[in-house]
């Protein structure tokens, strides 16, 4: 029994960063490849993204900070993944996020990061590799 229809993933603004450009360019090449994409707008709190993903059976939630609050951020959003049983939605995300906090998230489980100079072909190709793999 495999799950069929497009990928549906939410993209959000956690926390008070108000610069949302990147995430709807994300959010509308996600969208031209197919999938269907919830955005949930600017201040969104870590609860309010994951009661998203949950109300809306997402695969993936895809977390655009600038602020410098992506430890804390990242973290809350799993966290709360983890006690709401959720934990097979896929986290990634990208930003204004320093090299050596990538490992630290993705140890965390955060399953990717992308920084600025990502092109959206390649975020695109990640998502449909990884969120959920066509079988073989």
């Amino acid at each position: 029994m495999g799950v069929t229809g497009p990928i549906r993933v939410v993209v959000a603004k956690p926390g008070l960063d108000g610069h949302d450009r990147g995430a709807k360019v994300i959010a509308r090449a996600l969208r031209d490849a197919g999938m269907e994409v919830i955005y949930t707008g600017l201040h969104q709190t870590p609860e309010q993204i994951v009661d998203t993903a949950i109300q809306e059976d997402a695969d993936a939630i895809g977390l655009s900070i600038l602020s410098g609050a992506h430890m804390t951020l990242f973290a809350k959003v799993l966290e709360l993944l983890r006690e709401r049983e959720a934990e097979d939605i896929k986290v990634f995300g990208g930003g204004i996020i320093p090299e050596d906090d990538i490992a630290p998230l993705k140890e965390q489980g955060v399953a990717e990061i992308f920084t600025p100079g990502a092109t959206t072909g390649s975020i695109v190709e990640w998502v449909q590799k990884n969120v959920r793999p066509v079988a073989a």
